[in-house]
């Protein structure tokens, strides 16, 4: 995927999870943060950013945070709306893969991707897919989540009994970064989540990394790890 109207800037402080505020041309700037997460190791005070500027020449703020430099890995991708579009993308153009459908509703949740998966005898596979961004990272080893995520609980139990009605499930991270390989469940900030997806992979529930290729203005889904 590809930004647009693209602008560099420096990130002053973050009032709330909504906005932040920037250095831009020697104004400061209200601008749209394209993620609730905390991001307290990526946002401090004279960070470089990317902002892209909104067609909407209506709303309150003109643009959108979605990318942020951080020193030894390079340009972060922090646009919660990205690992969703670069996962469809890289689904794509998987051969095997014949049919996809966004937001399916399974259960009691929006699953992120139903793909139907030809088998080498031709056969056809209902398959789901939970797709997370990643943008925490230590010593080049990537953490999710960022923060307490009973949704994301939820999701992977609904993966995992999608599993006795003849699914096949997976959990994907999109590694919003270049340089790091390795997922691994944040369990000091929730370790029911961790919890939760060891059960589930221990269940059958497929969990899989996409490395990306990340900077100012582009996420593209490289490879596929287990």
């Amino acid at each position: 995927m590809k930004y647009h109207n693209i602008a560099k800037a420096s990130f002053l402080d973050r009032p709330n999870r909504f906005i932040a505020h920037v250095e831009l041309d020697g104004k400061v700037e209200t601008v749209h943060v394209k993620n609730t997460g905390r991001c307290k190791e990526l946002l401090y005070p004279g960070v470089p950013v990317i902002l892209e500027r909104s067609a909407n020449e209506n709303r309150k703020t003109a643009y959108d945070l979605v990318t942020v430099y951080k020193e030894g890995i390079g340009w972060i991708n922090m646009d919660s709306q990205a690992p969703n579009r670069v996962a469809g993308e890289f689904l794509a153009g998987i051969e095997d893969i014949v049919y996809i459908k966004p937001e399916y509703k399974y259960g009691q949740s929006r699953i992120d991707f139903y793909f139907d998966r030809k088998t080498e005898k031709g056969e056809t596979v209902p398959c789901l897919m939970e797709v997370k961004g990643v943008t925490l990272e230590r010593d080049h080893i990537a953490y999710f989540p960022d923060a307490p995520t009973e949704r994301g609980v939820r999701h992977i139990r609904e993966l995992q009994h999608a599993l006795t009605e003849g699914y096949e499930s997976y959990l994907l991270f999109v590694i919003q970064m270049e340089g790091v390989q390795q997922v691994y469940p944040n369990d000091e900030t929730h370790p029911e989540f961790g919890a939760a997806l060891r059960e589930a992979e221990a269940a059958g529930v497929r969990v899989l990394r996409l490395c990306c290729q990340v900077s100012e203005d582009t996420v593209t889904g490289t490879h596929l790890l287990p």
